[in-house]
């Protein structure tokens, strides 16, 4: 093993190693932090790229970042995305409004990776931690009870850092990938693609983007731009194939991935021009160039997203064609759903098989992502695919995922509504005895670990437990990691005792989670937004029984034995 000189390692340790400080990396750093977990991310980067790679934000995404209280930033900071249109031949096929349901809270939305990576950053330092820039991770070895991590900084030093897990965010040619020996396998896409920054001075409607095409004398396409609106004014991230002169065989790596981006052979802006005379649906003349590069598309995915107390996830994990704007999406996902399970991890606090159930969890998805993006880039795009379009449109906001059949959710049951393992759905009308105005769900839900949500009435009656009582038995099960509060139906008094309460004044609460009536269900949602119960006449018991799927029992005579934190 190769190292610079330097000055003689160091004794450290840590809670969380994580490698890469993109926006997948970020996320997980920032997750662990507002946790409380102690955590060091480094990046062989001197300094955050200025290029807008991934820019396509999901509503799905937004809801995260909700969350994890940078959605007010990413909002402010993004544009909207309203949607496309098709062009074929210059003439207009197809206009696709990207429109969904009114009780999402979020729509989809147009950020460069650095404004991303910008505003995550700027988070995770308020928590007092930075990115360690300039740092490689050089090898790494894992026991029972932890990982030992030696790294280079930027002036040389080494350092052996003892930590006691390791997530690699660290690219499609990760280390900490290599290092574990895990499989990546897939193929090629034999196009090469140029991107750039520009803006264009055509009047097509803000918002929108533009796929146009060309088709050859079988019809099949042989040229093709897409362009994606970004903040500014008529500034456009636009992909197209890369003409003759620019082209090259694909280098050799290590491991056989060519993905990602060759600044080495970066286009001007008469190539840019060149596409957009041919095949903008306007004559425009674009303009201040801010960036451009060549890439090349893989697909491939692991065969594992980890092993012992090493982690993969992001393109370390999963790489694929950016049609749909899945990449970056599914990381900043995989990331949040592995975070939590940590800081519990970290704590003492998670069941034998919480951590195993991130490959549980989040490997399906990834494979769903990296067939469903290689098929619409054979297709022609998003709009190729047959499916429903409602249903379509749920899909590429990535507000379908859902984690049906995991080890650590109950079973799904057989009635209507979310099921456990499912999205919980946001709603409006809620109500509080103080406020004089409603709130959303995710309002009640922000900035709280596992939430155990008490609707209807008749608890203490009808074979329900009383609140108080489930309340107790909730945090007896998890020593205290669970807030309780209470949803009543709208003609309900505020009378819940201590325990919070909102009134579902319009009913959407009820229309959502498709309740029976008054009925007392208990729902348990994770700090990532699922559900991980459904219980209906719950008592507490079974409310245990699932607790006990995520939480390790408390030690006897801890703070178990105080009572519920209402």
């Amino acid at each position: 093993m190769a190292h610079t000189s330097g000055s003689a390692a160091r004794a450290a340790g840590t809670d969380v190693l994580v490698t890469g400080a993109g926006p997948v990396g970020l996320t997980a750093a920032l997750e662990l932090r507002r946790q409380g977990v102690a955590c060091r991310i480094v990046d062989r980067l001197p300094a955050r790229l200025p290029y807008a790679k991934a820019v396509g934000v999901q509503p799905r995404t937004l809801e995260v970042w909700d969350r994890m209280g940078v959605v007010r930033a990413a909002l402010e900071a993004a544009v909207p995305m309203r949607g496309q249109y098709v062009y074929v031949d210059g003439a207009e096929r197809a206009r696709y409004d990207l429109a969904l349901p009114p009780e999402v809270p979020y729509g989809f939305a147009a950020l460069p990776q650095y404004e991303t990576e910008r505003l995550l950053e700027e988070a995770l330092a308020r928590h007092g931690t930075r990115i360690e820039r300039g740092t490689v991770l050089d090898a790494f070895e894992q026991d029972p009870d932890g990982v030992t991590a030696r790294l280079t900084d930027a002036t040389g030093t080494r350092e052996e850092l003892r930590a006691s897990y390791l997530v690699g965010c660290d690219g499609a040619h990760s280390t900490v990938r290599k290092g574990l020996g895990l499989s990546f396998e897939g193929g090629a896409f034999p196009e090469e693609y140029m991107l750039g920054d520009v803006e264009v001075d055509w009047d097509l409607p803000e918002g929108y983007g533009l796929r146009a095409t060309h088709l050859d004398g079988t019809g099949a396409v042989d040229d093709v731009l897409v362009c994606i609106p970004l903040p500014g004014r008529r500034r456009y991230r636009m992909s197209m194939r890369v003409p003759p002169e620019l082209s090259a065989p694909a280098p050799g790596t290590a491991d056989g991935v060519a993905h990602g981006l060759d600044g080495a052979r970066a286009p001007g802006l008469a190539d840019i021009q060149a596409v957009l005379d041919r095949l903008s649906p306007q004559r425009t003349t674009a303009s201040a160039l801010r960036w451009a590069s060549v890439f090349r598309i893989s697909h491939r995915i692991v065969d594992r997203y980890g092993e012992g107390r090493v982690f993969v996830a992001g393109d370390a994990a999963h790489i694929h064609p950016p049609t749909g704007a899945q990449g970056m999406n599914t990381g900043i996902q995989d990331a949040y759903n592995l975070a939590w399970k940590l800081a519990l991890a970290v704590g003492g606090r998670a069941s034998d098989g919480l951590l195993a159930s991130y490959d549980a969890e989040r490997r399906p998805v990834g494979e769903e992502v990296v067939g469903r993006t290689v098929r619409h880039a054979a297709a022609g795009g998003v709009q190729a695919d047959p499916e429903d379009p409602a249903t379509l449109m749920l899909r590429e906001a990535q507000l379908l995922v859902g984690y049906r059949g995991s080890p650590v959710v109950d079973p799904p049951g057989d009635g209507p509504g979310p099921a456990p393992g499912d999205r919980a759905p946001d709603c409006g009308g809620l109500a509080g005895p103080i406020a004089a105005y409603p709130v959303r769900l995710f309002d009640v839900l922000r900035d709280r670990p596992t939430v155990l949500l008490l609707y209807g009435t008749g608890y203490g009656s009808g074979g329900a437990a009383g609140r108080d009582e489930l309340a107790a038995a909730a945090w007896r099960a998890t020593g205290g990691r669970v807030d309780v509060c209470a949803v009543l139906p709208p003609d309900t008094p505020h009378g819940t005792g201590p325990l919070p309460a909102y009134r579902d004044t319009a009913g959407e609460f009820a229309a959502r989670y498709a309740t029976a009536g008054d009925r007392p269900t208990a729902f348990v949602i994770r700090p990532d937004g699922h559900l991980g119960a459904r219980l209906p006449d719950p008592d507490p018991d079974r409310l245990t029984t699932h607790l006990t799927r995520v939480f390790a029992a408390p030690a006897a005579g801890g703070s178990n034995e105080a009572g519920p934190a209402v």
